[in-house]
């Protein structure tokens, strides 16, 4: 049972009718699938048999033997099982493809197409199908073979060296799978750029995406500026190259925040809610400010220190500087602000007896059509007969039959 905003229950979602088959594993490509399961798609999960996806097995694991990683981001989707290398199994993915809409899929270059599952297999039982191919480098190039999880893609994109301290090795920025998300988002905006294509053209397309370009895509102006100078940015700490004050300060109560001054009004208006006009007086202009950040940036945090959180917000935002609490997953289960928004959505699991289990909810807010989380991860297999009597015609018997020799 999941418990979800009254206001969306029984809206129409505008992907009603689309139907995607998730035959990836762990989180790029899945989270594209995942993203249109919000609003209203058909997400059927292909599933190895006897183990699933090894994604459910990531993170911490349920009494269900299913992670809350898995219950989180395979959340609206049903489950079947299907080996894709038996030759049996590839037939009933090409049926299935021929009633579908989407591929998502994210083997290593001519993994499908040795199954006999790949672009052109694909699209000759179903001209209009659109075929989302995630992969670490693409399906092409010199490393198009190499295998790539996000960390790697931050890494080769340009992001890990950007991380860290001066002088430092080199972080993972927040050990998260940051590149994988990214690169869901960028595999959701070009499904459905193809699906509008397919509608208008009467046929569909191959997507073919790298994790790393999906990284080195948001580093703002480190490509040009390179090209441009010959300037190659490394870590840079808690600051910013380019503006001053731009970081993280500690406060007297041990919390962190993090103040932004993009512009000369900014810190004007910091140094107003500091109480120190001279400060505003002597490095009005970015420049100056630039020239002497060890001063500047001394003097916020000699401030930051003698002030609790919560007054260090409240004179930055009685000033209207973009002041904001650096939050530990703790914080945001009681800040008010992340409870109006909705933020943080609820279910009752019946597979965990009836166990609450709380999971970020639908981003982004439509109006009209809001997307919902109608369930979460599912169970190993648990759609196997109505989707293969739906989409395959398969019988009980023949079900028992594929069972048996391993195809389902």
């Amino acid at each position: 049972m999941t418990a979800a905003d009254p206001a969306a229950t029984s809206s129409p979602r505008p992907l009603e009718g689309v139907r995607v088959l998730d035959c990836a594993t762990f989180i790029a490509a899945p989270y594209t699938a995942a993203i249109l399961a919000e609003f209203g798609a058909e997400v059927i999960k292909v599933e190895q048999p006897g183990a699933g996806d090894p994604f459910r097995r990531f993170g911490t694991m349920t009494e269900r033997g299913d992670s809350l990683a898995w219950l989180s981001e395979a959340r609206n989707k049903r489950s079947v099982t299907l080996n894709l290398r038996d030759p049996k199994g590839a037939k009933l993915f090409r049926q299935m493809a021929r009633e579908a809409d989407v591929v998502c899929e994210n083997f290593r270059p001519g993994t499908m197409e040795k199954w006999g599952l790949g672009w052109e297999d694909l699209r000759a039982v179903n001209p209009r199908l659109v075929m989302l191919r995630v992969t670490g480098y693409g399906q092409d190039g010199p490393y198009a073979q190499r295998p790539g999880f996000a960390r790697i893609a931050h890494a080769v994109g340009g992001l890990t060296h950007l991380a860290g301290m001066p002088d430092g090795p080199p972080v993972t920025p927040g050990s998260t799978s940051l590149g994988d998300y990214m690169t869901g988002l960028y595999g959701a905006v070009s499904v459905l750029v193809a699906l509008r294509h397919a509608q208008a053209a009467g046929h569909g397309q191959m997507i073919d995406i790298g994790l790393y370009e999906s990284v080195f895509r948001v580093l703002d102006e480190l490509a040009p500026r390179y090209a441009w100078e010959g300037t190659v940015r490394g870590p840079e700490g808690v600051a910013t190259l380019n503006a001053c004050p731009h970081g993280h300060f500690e406060c007297a109560d041990g919390a962190w925040v993090a103040i932004a001054c993009t512009n000369d009004k900014m810190f004007a208006r910091l140094a107003k809610a500091m109480k120190r006009p001279d400060l505003g007086e002597r490095f009005a202009a970015v420049a100056d400010r630039l020239a002497h950040r060890e001063e500047v940036e001394g003097a916020v945090t000699a401030w930051t220190r003698t002030h609790t959180r919560a007054a260090v917000m409240e004179a930055c935002l009685a000033e209207e500087v973009p002041a904001g609490s650096i939050n530990t997953i703790a914080d945001i289960f009681e800040d008010p602000h992340f409870a109006a928004r909705g933020n943080l959505h609820r279910v009752v699991e019946a597979s965990l007896g009836g166990r609450e289990v709380v999971v970020p909810n639908v981003v982004p807010r439509l109006s009209d059509t809001p997307g919902r989380v109608e369930r979460l991860g599912p169970e190993l297999g648990e759609g196997n007969a109505e989707i293969y009597g739906k989409l395959c015609g398969l019988t009980d018997e023949e079900l028992a039959m594929y069972r048996k020799k391993g195809v389902i």
